[in-house]
């Protein structure tokens, strides 16, 4: 188990490295701005447990493995096609987190600064789907959690999911809608939440399902 969990690391490096690091310099490089624009809300609000919850998450998916390699037992043991498959989702979460955010280009941030305007980025990654980076960032946390399954690899998915849905509902959602006004409208009417076709919103802001 402790290979897998060398692997899990691993590839949480890379995706940590790629995702915000290279990101952040390519950005600044650019547009002469790092994109991190931090927390939101006052303490204690619901924007702001979805940055606590993403700093979590993010510590959670490192201290997984690493406490799998100190002696903590995995919920699946001796499950080489599991731990195999979750690996193959890890990459393709990896791949896709930097496909979404080279997408994003100039308007693409960590955070949200109610006072800023960036275009409304419908194309691409994001035609069909509004949050493709948060997507390709769930399928990672799956991919690693099944990689190593135990107590610590679950809690931080659930962290994980919880953050994505609070930031994307109650700040993102809001903000982008007074920023873009009808065009984010016409925009959420016919791209998924997460997925194609999921979550789509009408005229009056309540989600639309197949």
């Amino acid at each position: 188990m402790t290979g897998w969990a060398w692997v899990a690391l691993a590839l949480y490096a890379v995706w940590l490295a790629a995702a915000f690091g290279i990101r952040t310099l390519i950005q600044r490089r650019r547009t002469g701005d790092s994109g991190f624009r931090g927390l939101s809300g006052t303490p204690g609000s619901a924007a702001w447990w979805a940055g606590v919850l993403f700093v979590a998450a993010l510590l959670g998916a490192f201290a997984a493995p690493a406490a799998t390699l100190a002696g903590m037992p995995v919920l699946v043991q001796d499950a080489p096609a599991v731990h195999g498959a979750g690996m193959a989702v890890a990459v393709l979460g990896i791949v896709g987190t930097l496909i979404a955010q080279r997408a994003m280009g100039a308007s693409w941030r960590v955070g949200v600064d109610a006072d800023e305007r960036t275009a409304l980025v419908s194309d691409g990654a994001f035609a069909r789907v509004r949050n493709p980076i948060f997507t390709a960032m769930a399928v990672t946390g799956l991919g690693l959690t099944l990689m190593v399954p135990n107590i610590l690899a679950l809690a931080a998915l659930a962290a994980l999911v919880t953050a994505v849905e609070l930031q994307v509902r109650v700040v993102e959602e809001p903000y982008l809608s007074a920023v873009h006004g009808p065009a984010y409208a016409a925009y959420a009417a016919t791209a998924g939440r997460f997925l194609p076709g999921l979550g789509r919103q009408r005229a009056a802001g309540t989600d639309v399902h197949p």
